[in-house]
């Protein structure tokens, strides 16, 4: 029996102090000022027959479908369109509003193709269900005349299905696009019986400007626009609500199952981070769940050039426990560590550095925040006094100028990206910090006041020029910094900042940013209201990067933004848990609850908890961990659910360490680059098949629920239950709400979290105490978690990777909407149809000074080393700076970014490469050995699964 369509009220519902009360159909209701009558019906139990109306858009009043009587009012008003008045009576059923809807739904259906029963909508179509609400038994005319019943399908986007026979024109999927997604990439054409929905510029819904979100497909009453995967399989038979395994956004699904199988996921309508948006990515690209390359079954093998051997679960555990156990008594506690997975969920995470903390006995334990926000926990806890952003995403409605400072939303976080458009839309200012124009500098209906398009490298000397021109003309919030601040901290950075060579004037040169716009960005920011600052990995990944987020921290305290809604800071994070993963005490000097191993207090509880004493010395950083394995000290290493070789700076570095390794066990769902260093390789489980909580860049913790069985038999937290068990430390866990029953136990902002809150709320905001039962939604309100918010003196130190005659030019990296970190899974879905391969943007003047066209394979040089890519010729891209994307393992971007790191926590400076760029005939040395220990691996693998592994 297929799924029925969600509950929807046919217009948004208003907020307000101030109420109306009316009748509707004799019934007394009482609803906020503004709400339309056809919500305020549906709040008092009266279905209204629509069509054009939903909820989640503004109303349109298209259909004629919801007429009503209204006492005292000429005619049948639209009940969607027609807000509710004090004293107002109405009627939704009379039997003239039966014949005038009849009418309606018949002249609509004349133009409608009558195959239900073989419609991918069937069961779950509104066009059926009013059909059958107003009546309709017989359609008397417009089968014999002019129709669109002829009109061709798109089926140009790999994921849904437009058919414009079945179109009403209702003018959902145009609205939805412009008022939730904000890409505007579709209209209607035409007038009268002519008019047609048309993507772009009557282009294929491929060759448009959209972006395949979904957001008219969710809004589609008919089958006019269709998932394929619901066309090919049928109608879901049960829904079961989670949170997408993609960037930090965290939105929430429902995903619509038959039998085991996902036939579509649905954005939640109420979710906490998404309110019913998505993004191709998580909206669609979850096949790779179930690809062939899976690997569902454990292998070992005795060294890295042998074939694979499949093995069961407790022969890979007991054979990776002891080579662990040989490696220490041979090479002494120290030279084995793990690396959890920011990909995992929050109890997946916290059992991997209770494995190394305990089973191993030491604090070499790290995560991937090392290579993209640990300059984030380091930077804002310093000022702040805590690692975590400050607000909600719902925040950004009430921010009256923004600044995006080395982030891309609409590519990176997307859902955020188009909640950010609509503010824009309705009015605030928008201040660009980037290298590159991203789309938000310039976008349909969106453009930024100022861009200011600074040299790679050259933040801090950008933020301190900003914070100059506040503090010298007069605009910081002295009250605010009275008040909520450390005085002796704010004078001295007050002084710091105001010194002449942080002038716009002094650092223009440095930044290549007028001064003037410096100045003209400052004062903006310091005096439109409500300022929210939100950065990413163009922030976090220099060498200065931890310099650079006390920076930001800096002026938003000097101008009071920090603490309600509408302002803060902001890190945007990158993968789906990454936050989680440092809140679960995945850094070598920290237990969870980002609280130091030194404190003998707080290891005392932990030693108490888990019944062994803790190494109170901080352990090794995943750089550190290579560096020890090159000299033959670190030989062992439990990787979970990342892959190091394509993901962090110097490649051929991380391949020699790994190659000296002995024992390198690696659990994922893919033999990815790093398992083909490995000796153990255990089964990873995706989102799907396990249960547990992830959490966002808000800091919002949402339930992941099981949607199917683990294809090999184990989520991920059993398998590292499974290694502990054999190395001897046994953790009793029988359900994941266990583990975050013992996190709360331990961590004071975790302590009021439970799986039952998560199932009532739906998601809830960290702090979670006693204090806030309820969640914090805005942090710092009546004062800064550390007490008195504490300024930083940022001097700017100028990166050691500079420009020279050898290497002219400067390359900076970042993502692409439709491919996500190191593509092991979208690059295992029809996403490659917009993006296939990693290519070098290269400004059109550079590009002719090489002899370079659009199209021409490039070889990119460094000091690190070389690769070949294909060039694209833009203007996004300044002269004198090139990009590109890492999606893409054989494109080896990762070869040429160097090993040069920020200087409080050894965050990869990938946004910083001096490169020089030429024409180029073939693959780079790299390339080349890459494509044969690539075919060389697969060849081992075969010889394990029987057969050669899919592409």
């Amino acid at each position: 029996m297929s799924l029925p369509c969600p509950p929807d009220a046919g217009t948004p519902a208003r907020d307000g102090e101030a109420t109306v009360r009316l009748l509707i159909d004799g019934q007394p209701v009482c609803v906020p000022a503004g709400t339309s009558v056809m919500h305020a019906a549906h709040t008092a139990g009266c279905a209204i027959p629509k069509l054009c109306a939903t909820d989640r858009l503004e109303a349109f009043g298209a259909c004629r479908l919801c007429l009503v009587e209204i006492d005292g009012r000429k005619g049948y008003p639209a009940s969607c369109t027609t807000p509710v008045a004090p004293d107002m009576v109405v009627r939704t059923h009379t039997p003239r509003l039966a014949e005038l809807r009849r009418n309606v739904m018949e002249l609509t259906i004349s133009d409608h193709p009558l195959d239900c029963l073989t419609c991918a909508a069937n069961g779950r179509c509104e066009l059926q269900d009013m059909a059958g609400a107003v009546g309709l038994r017989a359609v008397r005319y417009g089968l014999d005349g002019a129709n669109h019943l002829g009109d061709r399908a798109d089926d140009s986007n790999p994921y849904f299905r437009y058919d414009p026979s079945k179109c009403i024109v209702c003018n959902r999927c145009v609205r939805a696009c412009e008022e939730i997604q904000g890409s505007f990439a579709l209209s209607i054409v035409g007038r009268g019986f002519d008019s047609r929905v048309r993507a772009g510029q009557d282009e294929s819904f491929m060759a448009s400007e959209c972006v395949s979100c979904g957001a008219c497909v969710s809004v589609c009453p008919t089958a006019t626009l269709m998932e394929k995967s619901v066309i090919e399989h049928g109608q879901g038979e049960r829904r079961v609500t989670t949170t997408c395994a993609y960037c930090g956004v965290g939105c929430s699904f429902d995903a619509e199952v038959k039998g085991n199988s996902v036939v579509r996921m649905e954005p939640t309508r109420d979710g906490g981070a998404n309110q019913g948006h998505a993004c191709v990515k998580g909206r669609f690209a979850w096949g790779y769940a179930t690809h062939p390359d899976r690997v569902t079954t454990p292998m070992i093998r005795p060294s890295i050039d042998a074939p694979w051997q499949k093995v069961s679960w407790e022969e890979a555990v007991t054979h990776a426990a002891a080579e662990f156990r040989r490696i220490q008594a041979e090479h002494g506690r120290g030279a084995i560590g793990g690396i959890t997975s920011s990909r995992c969920t929050n109890e997946e995470t916290y059992l991997v550095q209770k494995l190394v903390r305990t089973a191993f006995g030491n604090n070499n334990v790290d995560t991937c925040a090392r290579v993209c926000h640990s300059p984030t926990g380091y930077g804002l806890k310093q000022t702040l006094g805590e690692s975590a952003g400050t607000q909600d995403f719902a925040s950004v409605l009430k921010a009256d100028v923004v600044v995006v400072i080395g982030a891309n939303p609409t590519d990176g976080h997307p859902v955020f990206g188009a909640l950010l458009k609509r503010r824009l839309r309705q009015g605030a200012r928008l201040i660009v910090v980037d290298p590159r124009a991203i789309d938000l500098v310039r976008s349909p209906h969106v453009e930024a006041t100022h861009h200011l398009q600074l040299l790679p490298g050259t933040n801090v000397a950008m933020i301190n020029a900003l914070a100059h021109t506040v503090v010298t003309e007069g605009l910081a919030d002295e009250a605010y910094v009275q008040a909520r601040c450390d005085l002796a901290s704010w004078q001295a950075w007050r002084d710091f900042v105001a010194r002449p060579e942080h002038a716009p004037e002094a650092v223009e040169a440095v930044t290549g940013v007028p001064a003037e716009a410096i100045r003209a960005a400052a004062r903006l920011y310091a005096t439109a209201g409500n300022g929210a600052i939100y950065y990413g990995l163009g922030v976090t990944e220099h060498s200065q990067g931890s310099t650079m987020v006390m920076g930001i921290a800096n002026l938003a305290m000097a101008t009071g933004n920090v603490g309600r809604p509408g302002v803060g800071v902001n890190p945007l994070r990158g993968q789906n848990n990454v936050q989680g993963s440092c809140d679960m005490g995945s850094f070598p000097h920290e237990l969870p609850g980002y609280r130091h191993v030194s404190d003998a207090t707080v290891r005392g509880s932990f030693e108490a908890a888990w019944g062994v004493r803790l190494d109170p010395e901080p352990g090794l950083r995943i750089p550190n961990m290579l560096e020890a394995a090159l000299d033959g000290s670190f030989r062992g290493i439990y990787i979970q659910g990342e892959d190091i070789v394509q993901s962090d700076p110097n490649t051929q570095h991380v391949e020699a360490a790994l190659a000296q390794m002995e024992c390198v066990v690696v659990q994922d769902l893919f033999l990815n680059e790093t398992a083909k260093f490995a000796h153990v390789f255990l089964p990873g489980a995706s989102f799907l098949e396990k249960d547990g909580t992830f959490t966002n860049a808000e800091r919002r913790i949402s339930r992941v629920r099981r949607v199917m069985p683990p294809l090999s038999g184990k989520a991920d937290w059993e398998a590292t239950l499974a290694l502990a068990a054999a190395l001897g430390h046994p953790m009793p866990y029988d359900h994941p709400s266990d583990i975050m029953d013992e996190i709360a136990r331990l961590t004071p902002s975790f302590s009021g979290v439970t799986y039952e809150l998560l199932e009532r709320r739906g998601s809830v905001q960290w702090p979670c105490n006693a204090d806030a039962p309820e969640g914090t939604p805005t942090m710092h309100v009546d004062r800064f978690i550390r007490g008195q918010g504490r300024f930083m003196l940022t001097p700017y130190v100028p990166t050691s990777e500079r420009v020279t005659r050898r290497f002219p030019l400067l390359l900076t990296t970042g993502r692409i909407l439709s491919q996500y970190n190191v593509g092991a899974q979208t690059r295992r879905t029809p996403n490659v149809a917009w993006h296939g391969e990693d290519r070098l943007e290269i400004h059109p003047t550079d590009a002719e000074d090489r002899g370079i066209r659009d199209g021409d394979w490039v070889g990119i040089a460094s000091r690190a080393g070389e690769t070949v890519l294909r060039a694209t010729l833009t203007e996004r891209v300044q002269p004198g700076v090139v990009y590109t994307t890492f999606h893409f393992p054989e494109s080896g971007a990762n070869v040429i970014t160097t090993d040069n790191s920020d200087w409080a926590t050894n965050c990869p400076e990938y946004k910083v490469t001096a490169v020089q760029v030429t024409l180029c005939a073939q693959p780079s040395d790299w390339q080349q050995r890459f494509a044969l220990r690539h075919h060389r691996q697969r060849g081992l693998q075969a010889t394990a699964t029987g057969g050669i592994p899919h592409e």
